[in-house]
């Protein structure tokens, strides 16, 4: 028997996350360099394309990410740079930027497109609806006491 198998759940939960998520990164990162895009460019893209009916602020990203404001801002700026999305002040308060995606996000969509459906396939391959479910229960758990946790800090 592995070591691993005599590892308690909470504990293997934990540590597999984090390598699941560096592994992710690592095989996404490259599969994304040919656009000249991060890993966390791409999410602040996806974040903003899926979460919201309308502009977000940085702030209202930076939340939904789980990123600081700073954090969200710098890659929005180097997104800007690259011609994905505009920075624009919000029009009723200057203090708040608000992040317009560009119509190079869909050219790099129908670019990337066929890549990431492979991506994702490959990724989830042999699991089943079930397990798929159980998965999403679970890391929303996760994402709601991440969320306690945070509030604790503040």
């Amino acid at each position: 028997m592995e070591k691993l198998d005599l590892m308690i759940d909470d504990k293997f939960i934990f540590g597999s996350v984090l390598v699941v998520s560096n592994q992710m990164d690592t095989l996404l990162g490259r599969e994304l360099k040919e656009h000249d895009l991060t890993t966390k460019q791409w999410l602040l893209i996806i974040v903003v394309e899926n979460s919201f009916e309308y502009d977000p602020s940085i702030k209202e990203v930076a939340n939904a990410m789980g990123s600081s404001h700073q954090n969200v801002k710098q890659v929005a700026l180097k997104l800007e740079k690259k011609g994905f999305l505009r920075l624009e002040k919000d029009k009723n308060d200057a203090r708040v930027l608000r992040i317009k995606l560009t119509d190079r996000i869909d050219a790099f969509a129908k670019e990337s497109q066929l890549k990431a459906e492979n991506f994702t396939q490959k990724l989830f391959n042999n699991i089943s609806k079930e397990e798929m479910a159980t998965t999403r229960l679970l890391l929303e758990k996760m994402l709601f006491n991440l969320a306690e946790m945070e509030k604790e800090i503040k």
